[in-house]
């Protein structure tokens, strides 16, 4: 079970179509890592989104206290 020329040549155009500059595997591996970068992107927002709702979440209230009971006595 030699392989002859033939097999050897056959083997390499498929190696050149496949992993060729306008091979399609090229183009899947390419979209591939956009893919993979725009993934890690979202996750870093989602973080960023989370730090934020933390900040929020040690908000104080700063309402003058002037104002609460100045409606609360003109209801009255």
């Amino acid at each position: 079970m030699a392989i002859g020329p033939l097999q050897i040549a056959i083997i390499l155009i498929i190696a050149l179509l496949l992993f060729g500059s306008g091979g399609r595997i090229s183009s899947i591996m390419g979209d591939f890592a956009k893919g993979i970068k725009s993934f890690r992107k979202g996750l870093q927002d989602d973080d960023d989104e989370k730090s934020l709702e933390e900040r929020g979440d040690q908000a104080m209230d700063v309402t003058p206290a002037k104002d609460a009971e100045t409606k609360t006595s003109s209801t009255d």
